[in-house]
């Protein structure tokens, strides 16, 4: 086992003993969850739900939404942000999943292989590695490890990610370091620890259950 892979399983411990046991809210199925996960591009989780709580109750089903007037999908998802952007993008992605599947249902993902269900999810406009992994992850339990923008800054400065790693590499590479069963729980636990301790500016070291493991908190500690 190489020292990434030991310094993987030593800040999932770490971070289950710290912060116990996550659980997300409930699961949505793989077609709510992939327009959620749209609709969440840039903005925070509040103003994510407040425009798909909106979209839900202005249309009956996903088949009203792919075939609304987009000024009125706009209107529904204002509170997202990006609306003029996101709103055709939901229909787009709607569209093309009936073109090609003949449904809006995309619970058949769960039968192909995982990388096969990666690839298909992220040909479309939209649909990067972190949005594919939330629903390969959340929705159909799949081993997938979503990466945003609080993992990508606190596994950097653990030191998990090399140098230069995108955030598109780091999918891959944080699947690699990290057990499968513990996908769920690190990713959580990362994204806590991102948003309550390891801000972007100032990171509270001294209080980071990390600090010892990690590179960065190593020499602010020590400071």
């Amino acid at each position: 086992m190489t020292d990434l892979h030991t310094l993987a399983l030593q800040v999932q411990q770490r971070l289950l003993d710290f912060y116990g046991q996550p659980t997300w809210r409930n699961p949505l199925s793989p077609l709510d969850e992939l327009v959620s996960t749209i609709l969440s591009q840039n903005t925070n989780d509040t103003n994510r739900d407040r425009a798909f709580q909106a979209l839900k109750a202005r249309f009956p089903n996903w088949e009203a939404a792919r075939d609304a007037e987009p000024g009125s999908v706009i209107e529904a998802i204002r509170p997202a942000g990006l609306a003029n952007q996101k709103a055709p993008r939901i229909q787009a992605v709607l569209k093309a999943i009936t073109a090609e599947r003949g449904a809006l249902d995309l619970n058949f993902l769960a039968g192909l292989p995982l990388e096969e269900a990666r690839a298909w999810l992220t040909r479309f406009n939209g649909v990067g590695p972190k949005t594919a992994a939330i629903v390969l992850l959340f929705s159909l339990g799949r081993p997938a490890f979503p990466v945003d923008t609080h993992i990508y800054r606190v596994t950097g400065r653990i030191g998990l990610l090399p140098e230069r790693m995108t955030v598109e590499q780091a999918h891959k590479h944080l699947e690699e370091l990290f057990l499968p069963e513990t996908y769920y729980t690190a990713h959580l636990n990362l994204i806590r620890l991102g948003r309550e301790i390891c801000a972007p500016r100032k990171p509270d070291c001294p209080a980071c259950p990390l600090n010892d493991l990690c590179d960065y908190g190593k020499q602010v500690v020590k400071c």
